[in-house]
């Protein structure tokens, strides 16, 4: 039976061969990649470099003194017998009297009526500004500032309204900023009310008043 591997095709005859030069080879590239690399040179120079000797001297601390100013000088004690501060006496014109204002015999007490004080939170009719919400919320005026930043919103004003339906007091409850609070609370306290009632009677109220803020 004739044999079937070809002499020529057998790796293992130039195994040696081979492997003798690939490893020359690479012996020689190390070599030449030693000799020509960055790091022996520089490192050449490094030893050519003569060192500089740093000398360190010690510093001597100073101590700087703080002057301390002299006391004030006491103040000089005056004679009390010299006579050059002293104001001589001097003696007032006569003054005409006069005659004294004779008083009312029985003045007028006060009357106050206490019996209304108090303020009703929830009456039976509450107080509304004279012309309506509409007069009261023409009052109002965007400032320049709300205006800019586009600010919109209700201000809440707390306000007591006595039995004559004037503002006695007024307080922002709930505000927006940007100068909007001091329209609405100017507006409140400049307005008349028709006076809230009770069973018929007008009475004191506290109530809170939205005004609306709304940009056209």
């Amino acid at each position: 039976m004739p044999s079937l591997k070809n002499p020529k095709a057998d790796l293992r005859r130039s195994y040696h061969k081979t492997f003798e030069i690939s490893l020359i080879i690479s012996l020689a590239t190390i070599i030449v990649a030693f000799k020509f690399s960055p790091l022996s040179s520089q490192v050449e120079q490094l030893r050519n470099v003569v060192p500089e000797l740093i000398t360190v001297e010690d510093i001597i601390n100073t101590v700087q003194k703080r002057e301390i100013p002299p006391p004030p000088k006491a103040p000089k004690p005056v004679d009390p017998t010299s006579n050059e501060d002293i104001v001589e006496d001097f003696i007032l014109d006569d003054i005409d009297e006069v005659e004294p204002v004779p008083l009312p015999k029985n003045p007028p007490k006060p009357t106050i009526d206490f019996s209304d004080e108090e303020f009703i939170e929830v009456p039976g009719v509450l107080p509304e500004p004279i012309g309506g919400l509409k007069a009261l919320q023409e009052k109002v005026h965007y400032t320049e500032f709300a205006r800019r930043i586009e600010l919109e919103g209700k201000v809440y004003i707390q306000v007591k309204i006595d039995k004559n339906g004037d503002v006695v007091e007024a307080t922002v409850l709930k505000g927006l900023g940007g100068g909007l609070d001091e329209e609405a609370l100017n507006a409140v306290l400049s307005t008349k009310f028709i006076p809230g009632k009770q069973r018929g009677r007008p009475v004191n109220v506290k109530m809170v008043i939205p005004i609306k803020f709304v940009l056209k």
